[in-house]
């Protein structure tokens, strides 16, 4: 459980609406805050304790990502964190390389050579426009202004909030960060 009077942000969420959350998503669905985070979040600054976005980034274009964690990083308080869980472009190049069907979540039937999975998986269907790994995802965030950048694993945090890995999903694929404004 968060700790009692933390505020804390779902930022992409699509339309799945955590209870306990804000939820903010381009998408319309019942219980989330619809807005282009491109046109600003419709938050005060300083609103949040911490911020977790896991998969939504990738939607952005390579030339709007710093301004998007500029964003993220007004709407957190003084020491607030943000969390990102990210598919990690270095997980599967390793998996094509290996010939690791399994890591793709691509079916035989969409895709049955190992690099159209690889492929169909980096661009998610079209959704995803940037990729990451490890250094350049640092290295936009400290180009946002943040203080701290920390690589964490999948349900592991360097911060005092234990729950803010609760959205933490796609373990096998993804690279996780926490970055502290």
């Amino acid at each position: 459980m968060h700790e009692e009077g933390a505020h804390r942000l779902n930022w992409g969420c699509g339309e799945w609406a955590v209870p306990g959350w804000v939820n903010s998503d381009l998408k319309e669905a019942e219980g989330v805050i619809t807005c282009d985070i491109l046109e600003g979040l419709p938050f005060e600054s300083d609103s949040f304790d911490y911020v977790v976005s896991i998969h939504a980034l990738p939607e952005i274009p390579y030339p709007d990502m710093v301004p998007v964690l500029r964003e993220l990083r007004r709407v957190l308080k003084p020491g607030g964190i943000l969390r990102l869980g990210l598919p990690d472009l270095e997980k599967a190049v390793d998996a094509y390389r290996q010939d690791d069907r399994a890591f793709f979540q691509i079916s035989d039937d969409e895709m049955a050579s190992i690099g159209g999975k690889l492929v169909a998986q980096l661009v998610w269907y079209g959704y995803s426009r940037t990729l990451f790994v490890r250094d350049f995802v640092e290295e936009l965030l400290l180009k946002a202004g943040f203080a701290q950048v920390h690589h964490v694993g999948y349900r592991e945090t360097r911060s005092s909030e234990a729950d803010i890995v609760t959205l933490d999903n796609r373990k096998r694929e993804s690279l996780f960060v926490e970055a502290v404004r």
